[in-house]
């Protein structure tokens, strides 16, 4: 702000050391030189047009903290939608990973039964290889047997036959197998 000529004497004439009591509208009363001192003042506002400038800039002050209240508004409601649409995705990620889980377990189990049945098959197989091995074991073994015994059988019989059996019996037999087998055959 800069002083001019009437500012500069308007302060001068103001100063306290000029007033004095005495009648009201006097230089030398103290509360009138205060009340001319200050109508100047406002006057030399006035003039310098500080109200106006004072009022614009209150005026852009308003409207720059009404533009940030605007905007901060703005970032609110975006934050709010945003936060809202970060639910929304977290509410479906969870949904996902639940419906993930579910159906895991689901195929743990199905593969748990399979598993199982599969096993349960296999031991069948293996118990049935096992017992047809031990019938087919059983029966060679009783094949074995009864060659052996066959074996023993005919050569206890053809040690018998050695020593009780001589050419004129053996001819009868021979003459008895003919005619069974002649006998036989027609």
């Amino acid at each position: 702000m800069r002083l001019t000529l009437p500012a500069l004497a308007a302060t001068l004439a103001a100063s306290p050391a000029l007033a004095a009591t005495g009648p009201f509208f006097s230089l030398n009363n103290t509360n009138f030189v205060v009340l001319i001192a200050f109508i100047l003042f406002l006057g030399v506002l006035v003039y310098f047009k500080v109200p106006s400038t004072l009022m614009s800039m209150l005026d852009k002050r308003a409207e720059g903290i009404r533009a940030n209240l605007d905007e901060a508004r703005k970032l609110r409601e975006d934050a709010q939608a945003l936060l809202a649409s970060y639910e929304r995705k977290q509410t479906e990620v969870q949904a996902q990973a639940d419906r993930i889980v579910a159906s895991a377990r689901e195929e743990a189990e199905t593969a748990s039964a399979k598993a199982k049945a599969d096993l349960e098959v296999s031991i069948r197989r293996r118990l049935q290889a096992a017992e047809d091995q031990i019938d087919q074991a059983q029966a060679q073994a009783v094949r074995d047997v009864r060659n052996r015994a066959i074996q023993v059988a005919v050569a206890a019989a053809a040690e018998v036959l050695k020593k009780d059996m001589d050419g004129a019996r053996a001819n009868a037999l021979i003459d008895d197998s003919i005619r069974t087998v002649e006998a036989k055959l027609h």
